[in-house]
């Protein structure tokens, strides 16, 4: 490679080029595989190293890269069995008021109790589901209090971070 070349540029524009029939055949063994997984599955080393990189994400302990899976389309609702008038027996639509990667941090939030959700983003997508990379740090770990960067989030005011629409998706969510 040639000095001063950025590595996270190339895997960028690979995750760019994933029209291309090898990433989408790539693409379709990985969701084939995610699909028989749980819901929320920890994982070792981030997909996309240069998103996880951009976003805060530390080779080092106290990191852990969790993917979560999450269904697609709107809310879906069974009909009413009684006790309505005709034009509010049915659902049109139901619409959440929040983005399907906050719900994916949120599940991810619930899975890790003792974590603290950093950021997210998206790694893939079917027909049916959306895959979704959360970075979670551990405010109590040794590694995190004595990085600058990152200590942060050992405050007493970052508690639960997704379920109150602190991570960037939630701020979006909140108009911010």
């Amino acid at each position: 490679m040639k000095k001063g070349c950025n590595v996270y540029k190339y895997i960028a524009n690979a995750w760019k080029g994933r029209d291309e029939p090898a990433a989408k055949e790539l693409m379709k063994q990985r969701t084939l595989e995610w699909r028989g997984q749980t819901e929320v599955v920890r994982v070792d080393d981030p997909l996309r190293l240069d998103r996880a990189r951009g976003l805060g994400y530390k080779a080092k302990q106290g990191f852990v890269i969790a993917r979560v899976r999450v269904r697609r389309g709107g809310m879906r609702r069974s009909r009413p069995n009684s006790g309505r008038r005709q034009r509010r027996m049915g659902f049109i639509r139901s619409v959440p008021a929040k983005s399907m990667q906050l719900i994916g941090e949120e599940r991810a939030a619930k899975d890790f109790p003792n974590l603290e959700v950093l950021n997210s983003y998206w790694v893939g997508e079917d027909g049916q589901h959306k895959w979704f990379e959360v970075i979670l740090v551990d405010p109590s770990h040794p590694s995190i209090k004595s990085d600058p960067d990152i200590n942060w989030i050992c405050d007493d005011t970052q508690k639960g971070r997704a379920n109150r629409g602190l991570t960037s998706q939630g701020k979006k969510a909140r108009g911010l």
